[in-house]
């Protein structure tokens, strides 16, 4: 099954880094959060990606073309211009890189893809977010459900802690964060049967919207609750939040630190 990656957004709110890069490309613990999300996948056994590029695409072409050159020491002999790589750290991906427009919105994005995919069921997620989610049991659940789309949901870890007050309106203590407010958002890691793409018009079309929308009231869109770790990349506090998570050796999506599991298939 194949693993579509929306990679072509413009990230304006990380514009520190995004200015020079695409958001995909922005690193965490020294590597491009992309590479983190299909490390995800592969954990689970799926290798076939097609990431689909907008803004600055050339740059993860570029990462790709030249992945030996980003993972592996290297040495060259000057004297009989050769190159020789040391230690292979190859992945067993298959990655197909499309050029999906700067201006085209997320739903024409993913139909640009359909001639990819074969009229086969597939596997979608944003390129910018990390979570610890089995995929396994996403595609179980999908299995059961027989929708047409199951799209992963979470609870927002709310930004700041909060105070419980008494009638006096003196503090009586400090809260923790809490997990928003109730209410549950797309997290992306979708899992999509081909005739999702019958949903979607063309460029101008945002899959979040009319595509979602017009599978809900045809009742063809189910939601997996995810109650564990998920973080978008947003902001640059997002991206020091991640990095401290790696710093200290408890990032919870980095699965594939732990012994690999058997393929799904």
């Amino acid at each position: 099954m194949k693993v579509l990656i929306l990679a072509g957004g413009l990230g304006s709110r990380l514009s520190e880094e995004t200015d020079i890069k695409p958001k995909p490309m922005v690193e965490i613990g020294g590597k491009p959060i992309l590479w983190h999300i299909m490390k995800i996948y592969s954990y689970y056994g799926f290798n076939e990606f097609i990431i689909l590029l907008g803004y600055k695409g050339y740059v993860i072409k570029e990462y790709f073309a030249n992945y030996y050159m980003h993972h592996s020491d290297v040495m060259f002999d000057m004297e009989s211009n050769e190159m020789k790589i040391l230690n292979n750290q190859s992945e067993p991906w298959k990655v197909t890189l499309i050029d999906t427009g700067i201006n085209t919105m997320t739903g024409g994005r993913i139909k640009r893809a359909a001639k990819y995919i074969n009229d086969e069921r597939f596997m979608l997620t944003y390129g910018d977010g990390v979570s610890d989610i089995d995929i396994h049991r996403l595609l179980d659940y999908h299995n059961r459900s027989n929708k047409l789309i199951t799209m992963t949901s979470v609870q927002p870890e709310g930004r700041w802690g909060s105070l419980v007050l008494n009638e006096n309106n003196e503090v009586k203590k400090f809260q923790e964060k809490l997990n928003g407010d109730g209410q549950w958002i797309n997290a992306g890691f979708f899992v999509c049967e081909p005739e999702v793409m019958s949903y979607i018009d063309g460029d101008s079309t945002v899959f979040e919207r009319d595509p979602l929308e017009n599978l809900a009231k045809d009742k063809q869109l189910i939601a997996y609750k995810h109650h564990d770790f998920w973080i978008p990349m947003d902001t640059a506090r997002d991206k020091r939040h991640l990095e401290k998570l790696i710093n200290k050796g408890v990032a919870p999506w980095m699965v594939w630190k732990k012994v690999a599991i058997p393929s799904y298939f």
